[in-house]
């Protein structure tokens, strides 16, 4: 506590000290800076490995679609079954406001099982799919 000197008012100062308080707030910023890209790569997924056309950084607004090997399916980080798949994802589009849906399917899946699950997203209204890879080195 700080105390007045002037010699004009006695007792104590009432203002605030906001210096520890920017400190804090600049510190949890840099956490969650730090934190928040690494929250989509959750799901362990091996992705098939191609040049780089477009480079896409998922970001948690996105509507992502994770097709492990073991045949799950994750929405950002939740498991879904396969007959919540086309309403959840759309619940998703009218809360992030976007027609797209990111998929990533584990580079060990047969192509027939992720050529089925595009048809089964497709049959089902959802149309703009874009594909998720890893760049070569």
């Amino acid at each position: 506590m700080a105390f007045n000197t002037s010699g004009k008012k006695k007792g104590a100062i009432s203002d605030i000290n906001v210096t520890p308080l920017v400190d804090v707030m600049l510190v949890l910023l840099v956490i969650f800076m730090v934190t928040a890209p690494l929250m989509l790569n959750g799901i362990n997924l091996k992705l098939p490995k191609t040049k780089e056309t477009n480079a896409i950084n998922l970001k948690a607004e996105q509507v992502i679609l994770s097709f492990s090997a073991t045949e799950e399916y994750y929405i950002g980080k939740n498991k879904v079954l396969a007959n919540e798949l086309i309403p959840l994802i759309k619940k998703q589009f009218e809360e992030n406001k976007t027609q797209v849906l990111f998929l990533r399917a584990d580079e060990n899946l047969p192509y027939g099982k992720v050529a089925r699950l595009m048809s089964f997203l497709k049959k089902g209204g959802i149309n703009d799919i874009a594909l998720v890879t890893q760049t070569e080195k």
